[in-house]
């Protein structure tokens, strides 16, 4: 499993990431394999939010009761929460009352003293920077929270949080797969009139996260689209799967692992987040950590996906 320390912190973090979001159904036996399984492949950043589970809080509790952690195993891994979204409301709220009443509730819920990343999970339109600064100097100042990032966020609303919040934003979760790259396919085909994957739909993200020491943690990397079904094996995607396969092949890896290689051979260095809660999906996922992908291959892959080379 690669590793690498994460800009902005001293933290020391594999490129693969398990997310907790669909645990809560789960026994204490099945959430133990299943993190088992991540930790043995090198996988020792677990991600959750609070609007995650049933409940308010329902899967980081599950994972706690689950878990419980002495404080030497809570030591050695990462744990990233989000807030930011009222889910009864529908709506979003990154007022300072609602960040510090939710992280407190992650505390609670996750049994611990400190959560290592705090991400705000969707963009607020109601945002007021220094509401946010006052929360974020308060956690940070308290220890109860390490660090800090966005999830879902422009570059614009990324700086709009800058002129206010003094803590490194370090990084940012975004949708992205081999079949869902916006992040990657504009910038390739910019300046290419009539073409609609050269329409800028989110003002450079990826460039901007490389220049600003912000790490773009890929959320949904099987997905198709938005929620919609993955592309592994799927009859709407033959040719990629057909590279898939091959590729495969030659690195003796399940075709999972090839799909985490597509990003983790970015330079960008890229965390993928898993969504899975199958223990066999996680392993084979994780074996894409160090695919040694080439141009070529990556390239291949991205056209058969869909998109245009020029």
């Amino acid at each position: 499993m690669k590793t690498f320390t994460l800009p902005g912190t001293e933290l020391t973090v594999p490129n693969v990431v398990l997310g907790l979001m669909r645990i809560q159904e789960k026994t204490d036996e099945e959430v133990r394999t299943l993190v088992k399984t991540a930790r043995d492949a090198g996988i020792s950043f677990f991600d959750h939010a609070d609007v995650y589970g049933s409940a308010l809080h329902g899967c980081e509790t599950r994972f706690a009761e689950a878990m419980q952690l002495t404080s030497s195993e809570r030591e050695q891994i990462v744990l990233q929460t989000k807030a930011g979204i009222v889910r009864e409301g529908p709506y979003f709220d990154y007022s300072y009352e609602h960040l510090v009443e939710s992280v407190e509730g992650s505390l609670a819920a996750l049994g611990t003293d400190y959560i290592d990343i705090l991400l705000l999970h969707r963009p607020d339109a109601l945002v007021e920077p220094d509401e946010v600064a006052r929360a974020f100097d308060e956690l940070s100042a308290s220890g109860k929270v390490r660090a800090f990032g966005v999830s879902n966020h422009t570059p614009g609303q990324i700086e709009l949080l800058r002129k206010s919040v003094t803590q490194p934003l370090v990084a940012n979760q975004l949708q992205l797969s081999v079949t869902h790259a916006p992040l990657v396919a504009q910038g390739v085909a910019a300046n290419m009139q009539g073409l609609d994957q050269s329409i800028s739909r989110d003002s450079g993200t990826l460039d901007y996260c490389r220049l600003h020491d912000i790490t773009v943690q890929a959320w949904s990397p099987f997905q198709a689209g938005f929620f919609n079904g993955v592309f592994l094996g799927s009859p709407d995607y033959p040719e990629l799967n057909a590279v898939i396969d091959r590729l495969a092949k030659k690195y003796d890896v399940p075709a999972i692992a090839i799909a985490t290689a597509w990003i983790t051979r970015h330079p960008a260095q890229m965390q993928v987040v898993l969504g899975t809660t199958n223990p066999e999906r996680v392993a084979g996922a994780a074996l894409g950590s160090e695919v040694p992908l080439t141009r070529a291959e990556w390239y291949e892959m991205f056209r058969t996906a869909g998109y245009t080379v020029p």
